[in-house]
């Protein structure tokens, strides 16, 4: 009986490790898709080895009630190993979902002083942008994810209290995603509509280009100590998303 249900344990904790693993590499389960940068993954990361902790803790407190029940009671039977396999997958279904990355949402992005938790974070919210996004903007987005993480190892070494890393944090918690948030705004129906020359779906997509340049532009510049060359603002804002036509107005709009 003992070496029974030391067979049944095992297979068991097999299945139950096989599921967990299942889901951690991206089966029905999985978090939000391919990650954009080394900052999200790092989060999801995290998140996957949080858990994994949990999970064990569960496996672990399944097998010690089980153990206690059978030593009270003489052993467990079919119908306790039964139970503590759907326990087992039971905490292997809740916690291959649970807890969340928590996705930022678009304010908190402007209030995040340090670089490295800038660059995840923002890499994070791009990351929920996607399915809302025309394909080549997608494209687009992904090579940010790259750029980022090379701007956020510059971000590092520079003092934050300095104009030219408080114009870059603007540059990538602001200008980024108020563009794609003023493009989200716009009606579906009317993303692929042009007017004056051009439509909101390619203004986007010049937009994110020109944002993708400057931030290789700023990453260059950082990489170079060139902190007092930087003037993003200023000349970043001269871009006015795509010309004065353009259906997505610039950040700010409304305070100039």
């Amino acid at each position: 009986m003992a070496e029974d249900l030391t067979r049944q344990s095992d297979r068991i904790l097999s299945e139950s490790r096989a599921l967990l693993r299942d889901n951690q590499n991206g089966g029905r389960h999985r978090l939000s898709g391919n990650s954009i940068g080394r900052g999200s993954k790092q989060v999801k990361t995290k998140n996957l080895l949080k858990r994994a902790g949990y999970f064990g803790a569960a496996v672990l407190a399944i097998f010690m009630a089980a153990s206690v029940a059978g030593m009270i009671l003489n052993g467990i039977g079919f119908a306790g190993v039964m139970v503590a396999f759907f326990a087992i997958i039971a905490a292997a279904f809740i916690f291959a979902n649970y807890p969340k990355v928590r996705i930022p949402d678009r304010a908190s992005l402007s209030r995040t002083q340090d670089a490295k938790q800038l660059v995840q974070r923002t890499e994070l919210w791009l990351e929920g942008q996607r399915p809302a996004l025309p394909p080549p903007a997608v494209r687009l987005v992904d090579d940010l994810g790259v750029q980022l993480d090379a701007l956020g190892k510059q971000l590092e070494h520079v003092d934050p209290a300095h104009p030219a890393a408080a114009e870059t944090r603007k540059l990538v918690g602001e200008y980024l995603p108020e563009t794609i948030d003023s493009y989200r705004k716009i009606p579906d129906n009317l993303r692929r509509e042009e007017r004056a020359g051009s439509s909101p779906d390619a203004q986007l997509v010049d937009s994110l280009g020109k944002i993708s340049k400057e931030i290789d532009h700023v990453t260059r510049q950082l990489a170079e100590g060139s902190l007092d060359d930087l003037a993003i603002k200023n000349r970043y804002l001269d871009y006015k998303y795509g010309g004065e036509d353009a259906s997505l107005p610039p950040p700010h709009e409304k305070d100039n």
